[in-house]
């Protein structure tokens, strides 16, 4: 039997990132629509090239995106609010994804449990008409060089609906989409394609059963168009949804059995005879290779009980780097065992070739394979690699209850920590990160300047943006942040366990681009890790300077974790770093540590069944790395682009004094959100969108303040930007920041003369 094999999405941004540097050189006006577009088109080529060299038979096609491929659906199916009609073309493209003129860009949040962000749709009673004229052009050029091959992947109707912020009638909005999506299949199907991918992964979600009729009445209606469908799911299980989904008029069925329960619901309800199973099998959003007797297992069940198979990996690529190949400077034993996406599509083939030329068990078919058996041998000198921390590992097993609590409670907390004025300003961390100061680091890698000309250099830039906050009027400031590349990385970098790419980029978000490290044994501090450059700063001000840290479940969240030591564990260890670190900033005199936690809800998994386990080890984690501090010191974290409204008892468990929200970009969603759980502690709201280049308004800031205000009590809230500055320029910075404070004088004149008044 001929197993097939596909695809279901690759990395976007190009093996050096060459998307990202076209779509800032366009926004800086030194590229044009046509290069950029130019530039897309041959990334898009070399991924289709690369796929087909490796000898996929059914390669994804479609999904390469300029900022966000759910924004590219939502234009393409008139889902354009009022706001945006007034642009065309690419205007309208990135005012929807940054913003424009002072007209706020769509909300943007994670997408499902991944740290890719994606633009959230508002769907409304006013629809522009369909244009599929980019998607069907996409499908001709990939159809010239793969011929049947191209498989074009579409985002599914119902999963569109469950990411939007639906201002409509369900009913009406799927009748709407159904319609829609069977005139695109209908276009697709003139222009010869043999199948069409059509993903729905909000068939994991928990609820997925309160759609059922909505489902069942699209894909009868799609099913008009005569397009063998190939439904997609990923990141989880079907769970009860499973009967009806495998009733669904569909010729394919893909299913993740990298995550959740699939394999355990194949053998309780086995797979209908008349479909192919679709078997995501190579982890899609991890680095790891197969595990050749784990993976044989699992598929040798998987055909036991249905032969009508294909393989792909779990989900889309876009999780994964490039090529590890490249990691030429990463120890052999830990290369040996990585493999990003094209390492990736070498597994699928392997697979599809071994279990095609061989009946039998795994034992069986294993040792008959020198491929798979090198494999085996790779992993076994890595286990011996692996760095084991006997001292961790004590720590561990030696904590208590009381090392995860805070010496008082917040309520006799407060009074002992630094008094501020009314509505006090700050920033969540990070100030621009210029060419020049990345030149910096660069020149210090290839040892062109030495350590400390590199240490004065940043020392001057944090001397600078001290200067300037002083000078904007902030109440509490922070020192910028400029020996940092990544919140993540430049803390791996200085603990044991962890290892870094040199190309090992992914997109986080449109031009946004990240390089996880990778964990691969036990995680321990060497030396202090920021102390240096809090103390730089707080030497050159009377203020408070606010430390920085990055929190345990972040680090871990935004890492490729290890898959065979429990994530709680990897966690607690990195936990115990910051709780080092912790107290050693306080001995340097800091008043203020924050530790955020921006990728907490991101790892919560997608069925609630699962929750409290997760939330249970992942704020203790929190707890050890803060605990450690006096009650004297003020412990604040941030979090952004997520939903806590269902969680919001979890996060009061965290136990941090200030907790600083986005919420600019949400329409005061998770400030109402916060108020209705009548969390106590003190807010920093997030009043402006950092990602959009756009300078807030001192009327629109005040506006936003008012609406705090209406929700919490003046001495709870903070004021701040809703996320790091990294990522913009200073000319944008300092009229924004200015503007904040400006602002927030308004508010607290009214509220001194309100109470005055009273």
């Amino acid at each position: 039997m001929n197993i097939q094999t596909a695809t279901l999405g690759y990395p976007r941004i190009g093996k050096n990132r060459e998307l990202k540097k076209a779509l800032e050189a366009f926004w800086s006006n030194q590229l044009d629509a046509e290069a950029l577009l130019k530039k897309a088109q041959d990334i898009e080529l070399q991924n289709w090239q690369k796929q087909l060299e490796a000898g996929i038979d059914r390669i994804g096609i479609g999904d390469l995106s300029l900022y966000d491929s759910v924004l590219d659906w939502s234009i393409r199916l008139g889902i354009i609010p009022e706001r945006y009609r007034s642009f065309t073309g690419l205007d309208q493209y990135f005012a929807m994804a940054r913003g424009k003129d002072g007209i706020p860009a769509l909300e943007m949040t994670k997408w499902f449990d991944t740290n890719y962000h994606y633009l959230v749709p508002e769907i409304s009673e006013s629809f522009q008409p369909t244009d599929f004229s980019d998607f069907l052009e996409t499908v001709r050029r990939a159809q010239t060089l793969l011929g049947d091959r191209a498989v074009p992947i579409v985002l599914g109707p119902l999963t569109l609906l469950r990411l939007s912020r639906l201002e409509t009638n369900l009913e009406q909005a799927v009748s709407y989409l159904r319609d829609r999506y069977l005139i695109l299949l209908k276009e697709l199907k003139n222009l010869g394609v043999v199948e069409v991918q059509i993903h729905e992964p909000a068939l994991v979600l928990e609820d997925a059963d309160s759609f059922k009729s909505f489902y069942q009445s699209t894909f009868d209606t799609l099913r008009q168009a005569n397009l063998p469908i190939h439904l997609v799911t990923y990141f989880d299980d079907l769970g009860a949804a499973w009967p009806w989904v495998m009733e669904l008029p569909v010729t394919c069925i893909s299913l993740d059995f990298t995550r959740g329960q699939n394999l355990a619901l194949l053998k309780q309800y086995g797979f209908p005879a008349d479909k192919q199973l679709g078997v995501g099998i190579i982890d899609g959003r991890n680095i790891w290779k197969i595990r050749p007797e784990l993976v044989l297992s699992t598929l040798t069940t998987i055909q036991s009980i249905t032969a009508n198979i294909r393989l792909h990996p779990s989900s889309s690529l876009q999780f994964v780097p490039y090529d590890a190949k490249r990691e030429v400077k990463l120890p052999e034993p830990l290369r040996h065992v990585l493999s990003f996406a094209e390492q990736k599509l070498d597994e699928v083939v392997l697979l599809a070739q071994v279990l095609s030329s061989n009946d039998g068990t795994h034992r069986e078919i294993l040792p008959q394979n020198p491929e798979l058996t090198a494999i085996q041998a790779q992993w076994k000198a890595f286990e011996q690699f692996s760095p084991v921390n006997p001292t961790v590992q004590a720590r561990l097993r030696n904590l208590s209850a009381r090392d995860l609590e805070r010496p008082l409670p917040y309520e006799q907390r407060r009074p002992l920590q630094p008094t501020l004025p009314l509505f006090p300003t700050t920033t969540i961390g990070s100030f621009p990160q210029t060419a020049e100061v990345r030149q910096l680091r660069v020149k210090l890698k290839r040892h062109e300047i030495t350590q400390a000309e590199y240490e004065a250099a940043i020392d001057a830039e944090i001397a600078k943006c001290i200067r300037l906050q002083e000078e904007v009027g902030l109440d509490v400031l922070v020192h910028g942040e400029f020996e940092r590349s990544d919140m993540v990385e430049f803390f791996g970098q200085q603990l044991s366990g962890f290892a870094f790419t040199e190309h090992g980029w992914v997109q986080s978000y449109g031009s946004r681009c990240v390089r996880p490290p990778i964990i691969y044994g036990d995680v321990a501090r060497t030396q202090p890790m920021t102390v240096r450059e809090f103390k730089v700063a707080q030497s050159l001000t009377d203020k408070i300077v606010k430390a920085m840290l990055t929190g345990p479940v972040t680090m871990m969240n935004w890492s490729f974790t290890r898959t065979d030591i429990p994530r709680s564990e990897q966690a607690m260890q990195i936990a115990l770093a910051l709780r080092d670190e912790v107290a050693d900033l306080e001995a340097a005199g800091a008043k203020m540590i924050q530790i955020d936690e921006p990728a907490l809800r991101e790892g919560l998994p997608l069925k609630a069944e699962r929750w409290n386990e997760y939330l249970s080890w992942a704020v203790d984690a929190f707890r050890l790395a803060a605990g450690v501090a006096k009650p004297e010191t003020q412990i604040h974290t941030h979090m952004c682009y997520s939903q806590f409204g269902d969680i919001i008892e979890h996060i009061e468990r965290l136990d941090a004094d200030v907790l600083s929200i986005e919420n600019s970009r949400s329409n005061n969603e998770t400030l109402f959100q916060i108020t209705d759980a009548g969390y106590g502690h003190q807010v920093g709201v997030g009043v402006y969108d950092v990602h959009s280049p756009a300078v807030p308004s001192v009327e629109q800031l005040v506006q936003q303040l008012r609406t705090s205000v209406e929700n919490l009590p003046p001495e709870q809230i903070w004021v701040n930007p809703d996320c790091g500055l990294k990522t913009r320029r200073w000319e944008e910075v300092i009229p924004s920041l200015k503007n904040m404070v400006e602002a927030t004088r308004t508010i607290r004149q009214a509220a001194m003369q309100s109470k005055n008044n009273a």
